[in-house]
Protein backbone atom coordinates (compact mmCIF):
# COMPACT_ATOMS: atom_id res chain seq x y z
CA UNK A 1 0.00 0.00 0.00
CA UNK A 2 1.06 3.62 -0.52
CA UNK A 3 1.13 5.50 2.79
CA UNK A 4 1.82 9.12 3.71
CA UNK A 5 3.54 9.84 7.04
CA UNK A 6 3.54 13.42 8.37
CA UNK A 7 5.78 13.52 11.43
CA UNK A 8 8.43 16.09 12.43
CA UNK A 9 10.29 13.87 14.91
CA UNK A 10 12.92 12.41 12.59
CA UNK A 11 13.85 9.47 14.84
CA UNK A 12 10.22 8.46 15.29
CA UNK A 13 9.51 8.94 11.59
CA UNK A 14 12.49 6.74 10.69
CA UNK A 15 11.26 4.00 13.05
CA UNK A 16 7.69 4.15 11.76
CA UNK A 17 8.82 4.26 8.14
CA UNK A 18 11.17 1.29 8.57
CA UNK A 19 8.47 -0.73 10.33
CA UNK A 20 5.83 -0.06 7.67
CA UNK A 21 8.23 -0.64 4.78
CA UNK A 22 9.16 -3.98 6.33
CA UNK A 23 5.44 -4.81 6.12
CA UNK A 24 5.65 -4.17 2.37
CA UNK A 25 4.25 -0.63 2.21
CA UNK A 26 5.64 2.31 0.25
CA UNK A 27 5.94 5.25 2.65
CA UNK A 28 6.38 8.93 1.75
CA UNK A 29 7.45 11.12 4.65
CA UNK A 30 7.07 14.87 5.23
CA UNK A 31 7.50 16.95 8.36
CA UNK A 32 5.31 19.99 7.64
CA UNK A 33 1.60 20.67 7.12
CA UNK A 34 2.25 22.66 3.94
CA UNK A 35 4.14 19.77 2.32
CA UNK A 36 1.40 17.33 3.32
CA UNK A 37 -1.38 19.51 1.89
CA UNK A 38 0.50 19.98 -1.39
CA UNK A 39 1.28 16.28 -1.75
CA UNK A 40 -2.29 15.22 -0.99
CA UNK A 41 -3.48 17.44 -3.83
CA UNK A 42 -1.29 15.49 -6.26
CA UNK A 43 -1.16 11.88 -5.02
CA UNK A 44 -3.82 9.36 -4.02
CA UNK A 45 -2.75 7.52 -0.86
CA UNK A 46 -4.21 4.45 0.79
CA UNK A 47 -3.67 5.82 4.31
CA UNK A 48 -2.36 8.96 6.03
CA UNK A 49 -0.52 8.83 9.37
CA UNK A 50 -0.58 12.33 10.81
CA UNK A 51 1.09 13.97 13.79
CA UNK A 52 -0.88 16.87 15.28
CA UNK A 53 1.98 19.03 16.52
CA UNK A 54 3.87 20.13 13.40
CA UNK A 55 6.34 23.02 12.93
CA UNK A 56 4.08 25.09 10.67
CA UNK A 57 0.67 24.34 12.15
CA UNK A 58 -1.73 21.85 13.67
CA UNK A 59 -2.15 18.57 11.80
CA UNK A 60 -5.89 18.72 12.40
CA UNK A 61 -6.04 21.40 9.70
CA UNK A 62 -4.77 18.84 7.19
CA UNK A 63 -7.65 16.50 8.06
CA UNK A 64 -10.21 19.31 7.81
CA UNK A 65 -8.92 20.30 4.38
CA UNK A 66 -8.95 16.68 3.19
CA UNK A 67 -12.57 16.23 4.20
CA UNK A 68 -13.55 19.59 2.65
CA UNK A 69 -12.06 18.29 -0.61
CA UNK A 70 -14.20 15.12 -0.25
CA UNK A 71 -11.00 13.14 0.22
CA UNK A 72 -12.04 10.01 2.17
CA UNK A 73 -8.52 8.60 2.59
CA UNK A 74 -8.34 7.08 6.10
CA UNK A 75 -6.33 9.11 8.63
CA UNK A 76 -4.57 7.74 11.69
CA UNK A 77 -3.63 10.55 14.08
CA UNK A 78 -0.39 10.20 16.04
CA UNK A 79 -0.06 12.59 18.97
CA UNK A 80 1.23 13.16 22.48
CA UNK A 81 -2.10 14.80 23.38
CA UNK A 82 -3.82 12.17 25.47
CA UNK A 83 -6.88 13.87 26.94
CA UNK A 84 -10.35 12.55 26.12
CA UNK A 85 -11.31 15.95 24.65
CA UNK A 86 -8.34 15.82 22.25
CA UNK A 87 -9.25 12.31 21.07
CA UNK A 88 -12.91 13.22 20.58
CA UNK A 89 -11.99 16.41 18.73
CA UNK A 90 -9.67 14.52 16.39
CA UNK A 91 -12.33 11.98 15.53
CA UNK A 92 -15.00 14.65 15.12
CA UNK A 93 -13.01 16.58 12.51
CA UNK A 94 -12.65 13.47 10.36
CA UNK A 95 -9.82 11.27 11.63
CA UNK A 96 -10.52 7.53 11.52
CA UNK A 97 -8.36 6.45 14.43
CA UNK A 98 -6.19 7.98 17.15
CA UNK A 99 -2.94 6.64 18.62
CA UNK A 100 -1.32 8.32 21.62
CA UNK A 101 2.46 8.60 21.94
CA UNK A 102 4.40 6.70 23.08
CA UNK A 103 3.00 3.67 21.29
CA UNK A 104 4.13 0.20 20.28
CA UNK A 105 5.05 -0.29 16.64
CA UNK A 106 3.19 -3.61 16.79
CA UNK A 107 0.00 -1.77 17.72
CA UNK A 108 0.62 0.82 15.00
CA UNK A 109 0.99 -1.93 12.39
CA UNK A 110 -2.24 -3.58 13.59
CA UNK A 111 -4.19 -0.33 13.40
CA UNK A 112 -2.82 0.34 9.92
CA UNK A 113 -3.97 -3.10 8.76
CA UNK A 114 -7.42 -2.59 10.28
CA UNK A 115 -7.89 0.83 8.67
CA UNK A 116 -6.77 -0.45 5.27
CA UNK A 117 -9.20 -3.39 5.45
CA UNK A 118 -12.02 -1.09 6.47
CA UNK A 119 -11.31 1.45 3.72
CA UNK A 120 -11.27 -1.32 1.10
CA UNK A 121 -14.47 -2.80 2.58
CA UNK A 122 -12.69 -6.09 3.23
CA UNK A 123 -13.70 -8.31 6.14
CA UNK A 124 -10.86 -10.73 5.43
CA UNK A 125 -7.19 -9.97 4.69
CA UNK A 126 -6.97 -12.41 1.75
CA UNK A 127 -7.47 -11.22 -1.83
CA UNK A 128 -8.24 -13.92 -4.40
CA UNK A 129 -8.64 -14.42 -8.12
CA UNK A 130 -9.03 -17.99 -9.35
CA UNK A 131 -6.28 -20.12 -7.77
CA UNK A 132 -4.21 -17.05 -6.89
CA UNK A 133 -4.46 -15.54 -3.42
CA UNK A 134 -2.62 -12.87 -1.44
CA UNK A 135 -2.73 -12.54 2.32
CA UNK A 136 -2.26 -8.80 2.72
CA UNK A 137 -1.50 -8.97 6.45
CA UNK A 138 1.27 -11.54 6.15
CA UNK A 139 2.42 -10.37 2.67
CA UNK A 140 2.33 -13.93 1.32
CA UNK A 141 1.01 -15.06 -2.06
CA UNK A 142 -0.21 -18.55 -2.96
CA UNK A 143 -1.22 -20.47 -6.07
CA UNK A 144 -3.57 -23.15 -4.84
CA UNK A 145 -1.85 -24.25 -1.65
CA UNK A 146 1.68 -23.52 -2.89
CA UNK A 147 3.56 -20.50 -1.62
CA UNK A 148 4.54 -18.08 -4.40
CA UNK A 149 7.79 -16.36 -3.40
CA UNK A 150 7.64 -12.69 -4.42
CA UNK A 151 9.96 -9.75 -3.65
CA UNK A 152 8.39 -6.74 -1.92
CA UNK A 153 7.71 -4.62 -4.98
CA UNK A 154 6.17 -7.49 -6.90
CA UNK A 155 3.93 -8.15 -3.90
CA UNK A 156 2.88 -4.48 -3.95
CA UNK A 157 2.20 -4.70 -7.67
CA UNK A 158 0.16 -7.88 -7.26
CA UNK A 159 -1.83 -6.31 -4.43
CA UNK A 160 -2.64 -3.24 -6.53
CA UNK A 161 -3.84 -5.44 -9.38
CA UNK A 162 -5.81 -7.84 -7.16
CA UNK A 163 -7.59 -4.97 -5.43
CA UNK A 164 -8.92 -4.04 -8.86
CA UNK A 165 -9.15 -7.51 -10.42
CA UNK A 166 -10.84 -7.38 -13.81
CA UNK A 167 -10.45 -3.60 -13.99
CA UNK A 168 -7.84 -1.42 -15.69
CA UNK A 169 -5.32 0.04 -13.25
CA UNK A 170 -3.61 3.13 -14.62
CA UNK A 171 0.17 3.15 -14.92
CA UNK A 172 0.43 6.27 -12.77
CA UNK A 173 -1.43 4.61 -9.89
CA UNK A 174 0.82 1.54 -10.00
CA UNK A 175 3.97 3.69 -10.20
CA UNK A 176 2.88 5.62 -7.11
CA UNK A 177 2.16 2.37 -5.28
CA UNK A 178 5.54 0.86 -6.10
CA UNK A 179 7.90 3.82 -5.99
CA UNK A 180 6.29 6.77 -4.23
CA UNK A 181 8.53 9.79 -4.86
CA UNK A 182 11.59 7.68 -5.56
CA UNK A 183 13.36 8.62 -8.79
CA UNK A 184 13.17 5.65 -11.18
CA UNK A 185 13.57 5.08 -14.89
CA UNK A 186 10.69 5.48 -17.35
CA UNK A 187 10.39 1.72 -17.84
CA UNK A 188 10.79 0.70 -14.19
CA UNK A 189 7.14 -0.36 -13.89
CA UNK A 190 7.37 -2.43 -17.07
CA UNK A 191 10.31 -4.32 -15.59
CA UNK A 192 8.32 -5.34 -12.52
CA UNK A 193 5.24 -6.21 -14.58
CA UNK A 194 7.40 -8.45 -16.77
CA UNK A 195 8.90 -10.19 -13.72
CA UNK A 196 5.50 -10.73 -12.12
CA UNK A 197 4.07 -12.09 -15.39
CA UNK A 198 6.75 -14.78 -15.48
CA UNK A 199 6.00 -15.81 -11.88
CA UNK A 200 2.27 -16.06 -12.66
CA UNK A 201 2.67 -18.23 -15.78
CA UNK A 202 1.26 -21.37 -14.16
CA UNK A 203 -1.24 -19.64 -11.87
CA UNK A 204 -4.24 -19.46 -14.20
CA UNK A 205 -4.09 -15.66 -13.90
CA UNK A 206 -2.50 -13.19 -16.29
CA UNK A 207 -1.66 -9.50 -16.54
CA UNK A 208 -3.08 -7.89 -19.66
CA UNK A 209 -1.62 -4.67 -21.06
CA UNK A 210 -4.20 -2.10 -22.08
CA UNK A 211 -2.21 0.18 -24.32
CA UNK A 212 -2.23 3.83 -23.38
CA UNK A 213 -4.06 3.12 -20.13
CA UNK A 214 -2.44 0.55 -17.88
CA UNK A 215 -2.81 -3.09 -16.84
CA UNK A 216 -5.61 -5.50 -15.92
CA UNK A 217 -5.36 -8.71 -13.89
CA UNK A 218 -7.75 -11.43 -15.04
CA UNK A 219 -8.13 -15.19 -15.18
CA UNK A 220 -6.39 -16.70 -18.19
CA UNK A 221 -8.69 -17.22 -21.14
CA UNK A 222 -11.38 -14.85 -19.86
Amino acid sequence: MHLLLIEDDELLADSIGASLRQQGHVVDHFARCSDAVHTLSLVNYDLVLLDLGLPDGDGSQVVKLMRQRQDATPVLMLTARDSLDDRVRGLDIGADDYLTKPFSLIELEARVRALLRRSQQRLHPVLTLGRLSLDVDSAMAFVGGDHLELPRRELNLLEGLLLNAGKIVQREALEQRLFGFEAVGANALDVYVSRLRKRLQDSGVEIRTVRGLGYRLEEAGS
